[in-house]
Parts: C-alpha cells; sequence; structure tokens
C-alpha cells in the first residue's frame, strides 16, 4: 500500500469537501473503467425518492389553470389569456369532479377545505391566487410570500417543528432553498448593523460548510468560535452531542450569534433536551441579545423534533427547506421563518442615530417609515439590492408546489414520515452492517447522513500504535481518496465540516440499501489495508 502524496493531500485539504468530491469522484470512476467495481457516490444528500401526490396535485392544478387562461382568449399561434377571478372556484370544482379519478385531486380538494375552513378565506381569491401562480404570470404578491402559501406552511413548520400549542405568529419568506435564505440571513444582519466585521459569532461543529466558509469571507471576517460536539461515552463512542462546557460558550455576551444545523449535517443527530434546557438558561440569564440561525432541514427524520425556534421564539430565526423530504432539491424551496415578535426588530430599534440615518437612507425608496420596516422585509429587498425589490420574491410555481407539499403532510396520517424514516434507518443498519463497527441505538439520531470517525475504529480494532502509525505517515484526506482509487466509493471527509480530522461523512439518501451494504464493506476494507501496511513495516 504505497503513501500517496502528502503536500498534494495538504493543499487539496484547504478546499470545501464538496469540491473535493469532483476528484473523488474522478478517481472512482477511472476505477471502474479498469475493474468491475460499480461507482457509488454516497458524497452529496440529493435524495433518490420524490414526494408523489404533491405533484400530481401540482400538474393537474396546471391544466385547470390553463383551461382558465383559455377560457378569456385562445389565439391558434398558442397565445392566451390571464385567469380571471370572478366565478374561478365554482368552476374549479366542477374542475375536481370532472377529474375525480386523477392523482392529485383528492390534495386540491383537501388544500382548499383546509384554507377556506380554518382561515375563512374567499374561495375565488384563494383558487384565483392558485390559478396564476401555478401558470406564474404575475410577479409575487406580497414579494415576501403567496398570502394562501404563507397560511399552510405556517401550520406545517408548527407541526414538523415542535410547536405544538404555540400559536404566535411567524412570518416567512419563501426563498430559492435554503441556501438562499442562509446568504440572505447574512448579508442583512451585516446591511441592517445588527453584526459588524470582526463581530464575535459561534458554530455549533461539525456543521454543514457554507457556515464555515461564509464568515471566512473578507466581506464579514467574523471572529469564530467553535462549539464542538465532542461529547462521547466511557467507552470512546461518539453521541455528537455538546458538553456543556461548550455551550456555556455562549454565555459570553460578547458572542452576539451562534449558528446550528439540527439535526446535524454530517453527524445527523438532534440537540439533547437538556442541551436546549441549557440554551434557554444562556439566553435567559447571561446572553439576553444572542441572535439565533438555526437550520432544520433534517427535522423532519427525527421523532418528537424539536426546533429552536418553538423554544427561543424571540432569539432565534429559522431556515427550513423542503428539498430533502419531499426529494425536491432541484425545486429549490425553502423559508426563513422569524417571529412577529422578534430581537432582530428590536436590536434595530435601538441602533445610534447614525446608523439609522444610513438605513433610512438605504431603504426610503421602499416606505415612508423606514424605521416601521420588518427585519424580514428588510431581507426580502436586500435580496435584489433595495432598487429591485419590486421584482423579489421566490417565484410563484415554486411557491404552488412548496404550498402543496407543506398542505400533503397537514393531511397526511402519518404514513410518509414513518416510511421515510423506516427508508433512512434501514439503510443506515445496513452501512454500518459490514463494518464490523458498533451502531448505538440512539433515538436522537436522525441517519439522514452517517459520519464514521476511521480514528475511533482504528484505535478499537487494532490499538493505539496503530492509530499513531496512522496518522503520523497519512494525511486524514488520504482514507477518502484511496477509497474512491480502490473501491469506487465515494464519500466526503468529515474534517470539512469541522469534524474529526479522521472522519467521513455518507449520505444515506441517494443509494439503495443493498448499495450501503457495499459502502461499508469498502469502508472496513480500506482500514484493514492501512493495517496491513502497518504490519510488513513492524515486521521489517
Amino acid at each position: 500500500m504505497e503513501n500517496t502524496d502528502r503536500s498534494y493531500e495538504k493543499d487539496l485539504e484547504k478546499m470545501s469537501p464538496f469540491e473535493i468530491k469532483n476528484k473523488l469522484i474522478e478517481l472512482a470512476k477511472g476505477d471502474t473503467k479498469k475493474s468491475t467495481a460499480t461507482f457509488l457516490n454516497a458524497g452529496r444528500g440529493n435524495p433518490n425518492w420524490i414526494s408523489t401526490y404533491p405533484r400530481e396535485a401540482f400538474f393537474l392544478l396546471g391544466q385547470f389553470a390553463m383551461a382558465e387562461c383559455r377560457k378569456v382568449s385562445d389565439n391558434k399561434v398558442g397565445i392566451a389569456g390571464i385567469p380571471s377571478s370572478v366565478g374561478i372556484a365554482e368552476r374549479f370544482e366542477e374542475f375536481l369532479s370532472k377529474h375525480k379519478h386523477d392523482n392529485g385531486v383528492e390534495l386540491l380538494r383537501g388544500t382548499r377545505d383546509y384554507i377556506v375552513g380554518k382561515y375563512g378565506v374567499d374561495p375565488d381569491k384563494l383558487v384565483h391566487e392558485w390559478a396564476e401562480g401555478v401558470i406564474g404570470d404575475q410577479y409575487p404578491t406580497p414579494d415576501r410570500i403567496l398570502k394562501s402559501v404563507e397560511l399552510v406552511v405556517r401550520d406545517y413548520l408548527r407541526q414538523e417543528m415542535g410547536g405544538g400549542d404555540d400559536m404566535s405568529t411567524y412570518d416567512l419568506f419563501a426563498t430559492e432553498g435554503g441556501t438562499a435564505g442562509m446568504c440572505y440571513a447574512f448579508d442583512s444582519l451585516q446591511e441592517n448593523k445588527l453584526l459588524k466585521r470582526g463581530d464575535k459569532i459561534a458554530l455549533m461543529v461539525p456543521i454543514f460548510t457554507p457556515y464555515i466558509e461564509i464568515p471566512e469571507l473578507a466581506r464579514f471576517g467574523f471572529d469564530v468560535v467553535n462549539i464542538n460536539a465532542s461529547k462521547v461515552q466511557h467507552d470512546g463512542y461518539h453521541t455528537w452531542q455538546y458538553p456543556m462546557s461548550e455551550i456555556d460558550k455562549l454565555r459570553d455576551p460578547t458572542v452576539k450569534m451562534v449558528c446550528l444545523v439540527n439535526p446535524s449535517n454530517p453527524p445527523s443527530y438532534t440537540l439533547a433536551p437538556e442541551v436546549l434546557d441549557r440554551m434557554v438558561d444562556i439566553v435567559k440569564n447571561d446572553n439576553p441579545g444572542l441572535m439565533i440561525i438555526t437550520d432544520d432541514v433534517y427535522g423532519t427524520f427525527v421523532r418528537d423534533f424539536k426546533s429552536l425556534m418553538y423554544r427561543l421564539p424571540y432569539n432565534t430565526m429559522c431556515v427550513y427547506s423542503f428539498s430533502k423530504y419531499f426529494g425536491a432539491t432541484g425545486w429549490r424551496l425553502a423559508v426563513t421563518a422569524i417571529n412577529q415578535k422578534n430581537i432582530f426588530d428590536e436590536k434595530i430599534a435601538k441602533l445610534s442615530d447614525a446608523e439609522k440615518k444610513e438605513l433610512q437612507q438605504r431603504y426610503q425608496s421602499l416606505t415612508m417609515d423606514v424605521p416601521g420596516m420588518k427585519f424580514i422585509d428588510r431581507m426580502v429587498a436586500d435580496s435584489r439590492l433595495v432598487a429591485l425589490n419590486h421584482t423579489a420574491g421566490l417565484s410563484t410555481p415554486q411557491q404552488i408546489q412548496m404550498l402543496l407539499f407543506a398542505s400533503f403532510s397537514l393531511l397526511d396520517d402519518g404514513s410518509y414520515k414513518r416510511e421515510m424514516q423506516s427508508t433512512i434507518t434501514n439503510r443506515l443498519n445496513a452501512l454500518w452492517q459490514t463494518t464490523g463497527f458498533t451502531l448505538l441505538v440512539d433515538p436522537l439520531r436522525a441517519g439522514y447522513y452517517s459520519e464514521i470517525d476511521i480514528m475511533v475504529w482504528a484505535k478499537k480494532f487494532y490499538g493505539d500504535d496503530f492509530a499513531t502509525y496512522l496518522s503520523k505517515n497519512y494525511e486524514p484526506l488520504d482514507f477518502v481518496l484511496r477509497l474512491a482509487k480502490e473501491t469506487s466509493v465515494v464519500l466526503l471527509n468529515g474534517d470539512g465540516f469541522d469534524g474529526p480530522a479522521w472522519s467521513v461523512r455518507a449520505s444515506l439518501a441517494n443509494l439503495n440499501e443493498e448499495d450501503y451494504l457495499k459502502i461499508g464493506t469498502a469502508v472496513r476494507k480500506i482500514l484493514d489495508s492501512y493495517h496491513d501496511a502497518y504490519k510488513s513495516q513492524s515486521a521489517k
């Protein structure tokens, strides 16, 4: 087993794991051309499933909307009018009756009845918003999010993020995936003087790499404090939870913001109840000005999930994406949620006169009451450099699909969630089954990803001397490079997420269960090959 060029590996380690992935894919595919190996890419979290009923409802709604357009005018060269609101609800009911056996009709009817029945929305206005939304003939109005979409997605978040009987109102901003929500949040926090270059922020690591890389940009240059999920059991197994000593770093009032992914990425564990309680205590008693961004995209894969948006609603901005749960990464669907009573608006109100004057100049083209402009509406404006605020907002067809994803979950009896969670769990068990490693039972595990600390298993199988040899003679990145080259399996390096140096991340979303059996075998094979090299050197 030859050692690869360590200087090359050190240079490669400076890159994002998502960029390193391209090199790994190249190595893995190159090997398959020379052998009978099967290329298996468990690097990205793109699901290999889709949620069908909400999509069928979307396309059926599109048929109705097109028929409405043609009722207004229908030019034989392919030009039609735009939907009329007069009597459209009655025509929609006739359409649903005509298509009563089509997939999607039950969800459309159920969604309409849910909104009209719960919120008393005028049926004509509702159906007209849907018809125009699905064909995309108008700018998004309101630009932050369509009215009916906000009503349903609010209820969806309350149900899925552990809101329980919390009936406080959240304002939502529909964005082009969770990544856009992240970018808009960092941008507007700085533009509105809530964070300044060099300010101290905390990251709960390991974490999705953009949260690591954005603060390092010259524009932000934040002073980053890592809150490490370094807790281990007495026998050395990772729990991927946060010791109280780490959480207590947030007591420092100079820490202005903390970012977390919950459940975590890559370990894929939700915050333990005692960690949530500790954070509540810290905000209450030591750092009431702490701003929190929680990215909760994987919350639906955990039973009884509880988001910080409902434990600390005043301090928390939630970014939620529909991409993973519904198999919709290509749709780019997400929302940023902020409670109507929130710390962001309060901090803006307490800015200095000079800062307020600067913000007055920034937003005065949009409103005569700049001081009364909510932070979330400033995010919308900032997303289009203010000047193009009138064209802001997520495209209306995207919003209609998001509405249908959310209402499907609200109207479902839980079957979809149970199937999703079972699928992920079975794949996770298959991965670990063939490694020979021990996967501990943990109700806090989401399992969408699995982070494997190779050094832990090196010590458990072959002892401390071998582990020392491994770290002395190889760069941590060598493992995933060798895995790709020799077994055609692509995993990401965990240290790119600020995880343990010798950890690797496997996505449990994008391959079939039998593939994870092969990946587990491949991981063990590479570890054993290092041990073979160690034995050969020791024999000499």
